[in-house]
């Protein structure tokens, strides 16, 4: 597969014609060094474990006989891969699949798992699920929620300065809704939520919301957003452990889950929210 060194190339944010046949040459994959170099991410140290957890919603293909089916699909990237894959030709691959016919669910599986794994350099999880499987039903957000503080904003750019903590040592998780940035290509919004589990100094919880909301006009993919807020409150907070987590919301049939810990972390599972 090629490796782009720019984004000149990638489908995101021109007219594409949608295939009518399998082609795993549409999956378009982005160096993920790029972004982390101004963040001082080097691959062969990343300071942090996680993965990019993609849901599919509008998957299909059809049986050896010609009948359609459908299933929503979940996709595991690990954050240490050299590349991510742009949404849209994931997306434009995924419909390559839906007047191809295929033997058998496991080998769409199959294909789809070296398919990714060739883009990103790294091995790829795929799972299928039936449309009514209770893992994909909604569920709240743990923790406590920061959405209603009542504060003043007037800043919408990322910026430590908000960042503060206390002299006292807690374990806790708190969440926002408020988080949205923007797509480095298009410029459209994306929104999501945003988990923050940690021990440590306790953070100041307006500053915190502050800091979040700065995001607002920030133009950067989901996995990168979810890295600088990591990369912020290490630096800032020090706490001894640090989970950070996004659900953005679906956009043309996908969303996307990236989530960034200190080593021994791991997402609260299952965990999908009403507006993905």
């Amino acid at each position: 597969m090629d490796r782009p060194d720019s984004l000149g190339e990638a489908p995101l944010g021109r007219d594409s014609a949608y295939p009518d046949a399998y082609d795993a040459g549409l999956l378009f994959a982005i160096p993920r060094a790029v972004n982390r170099a101004p963040l001082g991410i080097e691959a062969s140290s990343l300071p942090f474990v996680g993965e990019d957890e993609w849901h599919a919603f509008e998957v299909s293909w059809l049986n050896a006989r010609g009948k359609p089916i459908v299933a929503v699909a979940r996709f595991r990237l690990p954050a240490a891969s050299p590349h991510l894959i742009e949404s849209k030709s994931w997306k434009l691959y995924l419909n390559g699949f839906n007047q191809t016919r295929f033997e058998s669910r496991e080998r769409v599986v199959d294909i789809m798992k070296r398919d990714l794994a060739a883009a990103a350099e790294a091995p790829v999880s795929v799972e299928l699920f039936d449309l009514d499987d209770d893992a994909l039903r909604p569920r709240p957000m743990p923790g406590q929620c920061l959405d209603e503080l009542d504060i003043a904003i007037n800043r919408y750019s990322p910026s430590v300065e908000p960042l503060h903590v206390r002299d006292q040592v807690v374990e806790e998780t708190l969440h926002s809704h408020l988080l949205k940035s923007n797509c480095p290509v298009t410029g459209q919004p994306d929104w999501g939520s945003v988990l923050i589990r940690y021990r440590g100094q306790k953070l100041d919880r307006e500053g915190l919301l502050r800091y979040l909301i700065g995001y607002r006009q920030h133009q950067d993919f989901h996995e990168h957003c979810v890295e600088h807020i990591f990369i912020d409150l290490m630096t800032r907070a020090r706490p001894e452990r640090l989970l950070v987590l996004a659900r953005y919301v679906r956009r043309g049939g996908l969303d996307i889950s990236p989530w960034r810990g200190t080593p021994g972390e791991c997402p609260p599972q299952p965990l999908r929210l009403a507006r993905q």
